[in-house]
C-alpha cells in the first residue's frame, strides 16, 4: 500500500502456504478484507513436502499414510512453477520477484535502490545482508563454495568459523543473510529446474529434511550483496519472549519512527 502511494504502482503479492495452513490463512486474509489491500493482488500458493522420519530412520505412519511436513523455504523455486505463479507473473509481464521470509517485520518489498543497482549491474539476482551482532547469532553467512556465491546456515558453521575474528577484531564471517533476496523470473526458472540440498532438522522427535533458498545461489557465477543497517531492515519474530520475540520487534519498528520523524 505504501509502494503504491510513493510510486503509483500496486505490487503483486505472491504468499506460500503449507497444506498444513493454506485454508486458515486464506480466511485469515479474508476475515481482515486483505488489510486494506487490493484482493485482486494477492496470490496463495502451496509449498512442497518431504517424508518426516523417526530417530533410527523410519518412515512415521499415521492413518495409514506416511507423514509428510513442509520442505524448507527452498521449496518454493519448484512450487511457484507447479502452482503456475511462473505462469501466472509472465502474463503480468512480471520481470523481477522479491523473496522474504514472514518474520521479520522490518522487510522492503519495494526498494529502488536495491532493484535498480541490481539491474545496473546486470546481475540476475541479489541479496541484502546485515552485519552477525554476535557469534552465535541464528543467520547464515555468506561465503564463496568453489568460487561461486554461497551461503553456510548457522547450524552448519563450524566452532571456529563461528568465532574467528580479523586482526581489527571484528568476526571474519559475518556478512549475514535474513532472506532479502531479489530474483528476475529468469533466474527462478533456471533455479525451479535444479535440485537443491537436504538440511536436516530435528522437531518434536522426529527427522525433518528442508531445503533452503540460498542454496539456489550456487547455480549463478556472481550475485549482488547489498550490505543494509539491521535497525532499518530486520526486527525478526522467532521467540515467543526475550530476544527475537514481537516485544523487541516491536522496539526497532518504533525506534525507526522515531528516527525517521514519524509517529
Amino acid at each position: 500500500m505504501k509502494s503504491e502511494k510513493l510510486y503509483g504502482v500496486a505490487p503483486y503479492w505472491y504468499i506460500m502456504t503449507s497444506k498444513q495452513n493454506n485454508d486458515e490463512t486464506i480466511e485469515f486474509f479474508e476475515e481482515h478484507n486483505y488489510f486494506g489491500y487490493k484482493k485482486d493482488k494477492v496470490k496463495f500458493f502451496k509449498q512442497g513436502e518431504l517424508p518426516l522420519l523417526t530417530q533410527d530412520g523410519k518412515l512415521v505412519i499415521e492413518n495409514n499414510n506416511v507423514k509428510m511436513a513442509a520442505n524448507g523455504n527452498g521449496g518454493v523455486y519448484k512450487s511457484l512453477v507447479k502452482e503456475k505463479m511462473i505462469d501466472d507473473m509472465k502474463s503480468k509481464n512480471i520481470k523481477w520477484v522479491y523473496i522474504c521470509g514472514v518474520d521479520n517485520i522490518m522487510v522492503k518489498p519495494i526498494d529502488p535502490l536495491f532493484i535498480g543497482l541490481t539491474i545496473s549491474k546486470h546481475m540476475l539476482l541479489a541479496s541484502k545482508s546485515i552485519e552477525k551482532a554476535y557469534p552465535e547469532e541464528k543467520i547464515g553467512v555468506f561465503c564463496r563454495k568453489n568460487g561461486r556465491p554461497s551461503v553456510v546456515e548457522y547450524t552448519e558453521l563450524s566452532e571456529n568459523m563461528r568465532y574467528k575474528r580479523n586482526d581489527d577484531g571484528t568476526l571474519t564471517y559475518k556478512e549475514g543473510t535474513f532472506v532479502s533476496f531479489l530474483f528476475s523470473v529468469e533466474a527462478l526458472e533456471k533455479i525451479a529446474k535444479q535440485d537443491l540440498e537436504y538440511h536436516l532438522a530435528i522437531k518434536n522427535g522426529l527427522y525433518k529434511f528442508e531445503t533452503f533458498t540460498f542454496d539456489a545461489f550456487k547455480f549463478f557465477d556472481d550475485m549482488l550483496i547489498m550490505k543494509v543497517e539491521r535497525d532499518e531492515e530486520f526486527a525478526p519474530i522467532k521467540n515467543k519472549e526475550g530476544i527475537d520475540s514481537p516485544e523487541t520487534a516491536k522496539e526497532i519498528y518504533e525506534r525507526n519512527l522515531l528516527k525517521n520523524g514519524r509517529n
